[in-house]
């Protein structure tokens, strides 16, 4: 199983990437929380440290996308163990300000 993360800002500069495809074997069920988890063991404390508060919740102002989708929008209570199917797009979204 294969899924594709994009990142933007902070994220992009501590991964060095816009975009990249992570893989999971075909029978494992693989969640939100999955992947973030895989990512924070590949890029260490600074990907760790953005993303996640001390009490190892994903930090209130990212928002985090399945397919261009708000998980916000998604029917589970925890919204990281919403499941990912083969070939979604993850994206993590920084707090957006203009003015």
């Amino acid at each position: 199983m294969q899924i594709s993360i994009r990142y933007f800002t902070i994220l992009r500069e501590i991964t060095n990437k816009k975009e990249e495809t992570l893989s999971f074997p075909e029978n494992q069920k693989i969640t939100i929380d999955t992947a973030l988890k895989k990512l924070s063991t590949k890029y260490g404390k600074p990907f760790t440290d953005y993303l996640f508060d001390t009490k190892g919740q994903v930090k209130n102002f990212l928002q985090i996308l399945i397919n261009g989708n708000s998980i916000t929008t998604t029917a589970t209570d925890d919204k990281l163990s919403t499941t990912l199917q083969n070939g979604d797009t993850l994206i993590i979204l920084p707090p957006v300000g203009g003015g």
